[in-house]
C-alpha cells in the first residue's frame, strides 16, 4: 500500500524538535507572483506538504531537507539584506516554527510573505505578515480540503489565490469569489496552470466575468528562466 501524504509528513517531521525547521532550500530571487511580483525577494522554502495538487511544480520539496535552528533560518535570510521575504514550501503551517519565524522577520524589519494553501488554520499567523492563500479549485484534486474558516481570520491586506487549470476550475473560482464576496474583502489573484491553460484563456475568462477587482497573474519566474528552473 502506498503512503499517504499526511503518514509521510509525519515520517518526515515527526523527529523535528522545537526550534528547528525542516529547509528545502532558502535563496534570493525575484518575486514571481502575488501583488509584490517582480520584487527582489529572499525566499525561505520549507519542505514537507500534506497536499498533493495536480499541477504542483515543487514536488522536490516532498520529502527532502535539511534541520536548521530556527536562529539559523533566521540568520540565513537576513544575510541577503533584502526587505521582501517569502516562507513558502511544501507547506509552511505543518511546522509549527515557522509561526515564531515569521514574526522575528517582521521584528527584524522586513515584510513578510506567506504562501500557503487553504487547508491549514491561519488564525495564529502574526498580522504584519501578509498571507497569500491559495485556494484550491476542482482539477487540483485538493479542494475539498478548503477551510473555509479562514476567510474569518484574513485581513484586508491578505490575498486569495486561485490556480486555474481548466474553464470548470474558472467558473468554480469565479463562483466562489462572487459567493463570499472575496473581491471586496482581499485582493483576489488569478494564475494560469502552466501548460494548461493558455494565459489569453484566462484573460478573457476573466474580462467576460465582469469581476473588475480580480487580477489575473503570471508566473514570472518560468517567464524570465526556463520553466524547469529551480532555485529562482
Amino acid at each position: 500500500m502506498s503512503e499517504t501524504p499526511t503518514a509521510h509528513r509525519v515520517a518526515l517531521l515527526r523527529d523535528v524538535p522545537p526550534g528547528e525547521l525542516l529547509i528545502h532550500e532558502i535563496y534570493k530571487s525575484v518575486q514571481g507572483e502575488s501583488t509584490f511580483a517582480g520584487l527582489p525577494c529572499v525566499f525561505v522554502r520549507t519542505a514537507v506538504c500534506d497536499s498533493r495538487c495536480t499541477w504542483c511544480d515543487t514536488p522536490h520539496a516532498f520529502n527532502r531537507g535539511e534541520r536548521m535552528t530556527r536562529a539559523a533560518v533566521l540568520a540565513r535570510a537576513l544575510a541577503f539584506d533584502c526587505p521582501l521575504v517569502e516562507v513558502t514550501g511544501g507547506e509552511p503551517l505543518l511546522q509549527p516554527d515557522v509561526l515564531p519565524l515569521m514574526a522575528e522577520l517582521a521584528d527584524a524589519g522586513r515584510t513578510v510573505l506567506l504562501e500557503t494553501s487553504g487547508a491549514h488554520d491561519v488564525s495564529a499567523v502574526d498580522p504584519r505578515v501578509h498571507v497569500v492563500l491559495d485556494l484550491k479549485c476542482p482539477d487540483s484534486g485538493e479542494c475539498g480540503r478548503n477551510r473555509w474558516a479562514n476567510l474569518t481570520a484574513l485581513k484586508p491586506t491578505d490575498q486569495i489565490k486561485f490556480v486555474i487549470a481548466s474553464r470548470r476550475d474558472w467558473d468554480w473560482a469565479a463562483g466562489a469569489i462572487r459567493e463570499h464576496r472575496l473581491d471586496e474583502r482581499f485582493q483576489c489573484l488569478v494564475s494560469p496552470v502552466f501548460g494548461a491553460v493558455a494565459p489569453v484563456e484566462l484573460v478573457n475568462w476573466l474580462l467576460d466575468s465582469g469581476l473588475g477587482r480580480v487580477r489575473f497573474q503570471l508566473q514570472l519566474h518560468k517567464v524570465v528562466w526556463d520553466p524547469a528552473t529551480r532555485g529562482v
